[in-house]
């Protein structure tokens, strides 16, 4: 029986076998018994490499906080979450740094988690899709959400991207944003979001695939 560890682009926890490329922390979620009982215990809401310096956690630990997983950076975002300023110190200056350049003013991790607490709170707005950058996504019906990248929707699912279709081909113009608008303005700056391999990504990749050290159920 797989842990309900796994996050959603809507931000939503679930169970799935499926592995992920990022791990996340909201603080505490779990009881004795490894279940979800809250869905959030801090406004600090992070990405994390899946290793970092060799360190070794017992998932859902009593008393610690719960690891939470992601099937890439790209649903991190979406869910609201951002690079951790540890392991992912090159990545959380610079999406600081695209924020700011997307017309916020964050001079660091308080004013970042305060500004990114107020965006994932805010409703959905919709947008038409030809003006999203690359790495946000939609919601085209109920648990139907799409990133946006090189000029297609890819659907998301728990073991990757499937059913690319291009925008022109979509047969709507407009959706609900699902990325807060923090994120969206940091993604338009010019973050460079890291995607799955299955959205036909073939960057360079600046961190390690995920390996089989994500759960121990």
């Amino acid at each position: 029986m797989p842990l309900q560890n796994r996050v959603t682009p809507s931000g939503e926890i679930v169970a799935t076998t499926a592995r992920g490329t990022f791990m996340g922390n909201r603080g505490i979620l779990h009881d004795e018994a490894k279940r979800i009982v809250r869905q959030s215990r801090t406004n600090m809401w992070l990405t994390c490499r899946l290793e970092f310096k060799g360190r070794r956690r017992q998932v859902m630990s009593p008393g610690s906080y719960t690891e939470l997983f992601f099937l890439d950076e790209a649903v991190a975002l979406a869910a609201g979450h951002r690079p951790c300023g540890e392991c992912r110190r090159g990545q959380y200056r610079a999406f600081i740094d695209a924020a700011n350049a997307g017309g916020f003013r964050i001079g660091g991790a308080k004013d970042l988690d305060r500004f990114l607490n107020e965006s994932r709170r805010r409703p959905r707005r919709t947008a038409p899709i030809t003006e999203l950058p690359d790495g946000v996504f939609i919601a085209n019906g109920d648990n139907d959400f799409r990133l946006v990248w090189n000029g297609a929707l890819r659907r998301w699912s728990p073991e990757g991207y499937v059913d690319p279709v291009a925008i022109a081909d979509a047969g709507f113009q407009s959706a609900v944003v699902v990325t807060p608008s923090l994120s969206v303005a940091a993604l338009r700056a010019g973050y460079p979001v890291e995607v799955h391999p299955s959205a036909g990504d073939d960057s360079d990749r600046d961190e390690p695939e995920a390996r089989s050290v994500e759960r121990r159920s």
